[in-house]
């Protein structure tokens, strides 16, 4: 009974996990789909538990406000900024290594770069951008995005504790990529394809990284 697929999921522990995080992925992915069918505010939670075969106690449980159901699958991107910085120690500044990462997502037509024409990826960001509540449970997301970045920028410079400039450079690295990502979103909602507005989106984030460089070269590179 030892046997498992290579994954943890023979395992009694690993397909318990298994199977919150199919629960998980199964409330959110219902929670989106009544969303984009009715709107945020006009969804009960009790409608979401129903239509997700769970009940109510055990929603809350795998989410703890209403909001985090529709920014569930920006999940996998929490902390990538600090991440990619860690990842590059010692190989690349980290500057040099954040504006490769943002690049390449545009080339994936990573939907979190905006540069994504799909319409469903289309709709779930005019739904995140409508909502007044989503727009700040994501701030939240993005302050911790920000603090996580500001720990790896530290670690990256040997900064010492009370020095600021690693928290100053976190807030103008995350809110650029933010900027960036609603610019390119608005250029394909109003109509435009992906593949036109690439290399716009291009020549901005390579603008938007020289401006940083001329402020932060010096620590970050």
């Amino acid at each position: 009974m030892d046997e498992t697929d290579g994954n943890g999921a023979g395992r009694p522990g690993g397909l318990r996990e298994l199977k919150k995080a199919r629960t998980r992925q199964n409330i959110s992915d219902t929670a989106i789909e009544l969303f984009l069918r009715r709107g945020f505010d006009q969804v009960p939670v009790a409608e979401i538990a129903a239509a997700a075969e769970v009940s109510k106690p055990t929603l809350f449980r795998y989410f703890p406000a209403k909001e985090d159901l529709a920014l569930h699958r920006f999940a996998d991107h929490e902390g990538e900024f600090a991440r990619v910085v860690r990842d590059a120690a010692g190989d690349r500044p980290p500057l040099t290594a954040l504006h490769r990462h943002c690049a390449a997502g545009l080339d994936a037509r990573d939907p979190v770069s905006g540069l994504n024409d799909s319409p469903e990826v289309l709709a779930y960001l005019a739904l995140l951008y409508s909502a007044p509540s989503l727009v700040a449970r994501l701030a939240e997301y993005t302050v911790r995005d920000q603090e996580a970045l500001a720990g790896a920028l530290r670690e990256a410079s040997a900064a010492a504790s009370g020095d600021l400039l690693p928290q100053l450079a976190a807030a103008q690295i995350i809110s650029v990529h933010r900027v960036l990502a609603q610019a390119n979103w608005r250029k394909l909602a109003d109509g435009r394809s992906a593949d036109e507005v690439h290399p716009e989106a291009v020549a901005e984030l390579d603008l938007a990284f020289g401006l940083l460089r001329q402020g932060l070269a010096a620590r970050f590179g």
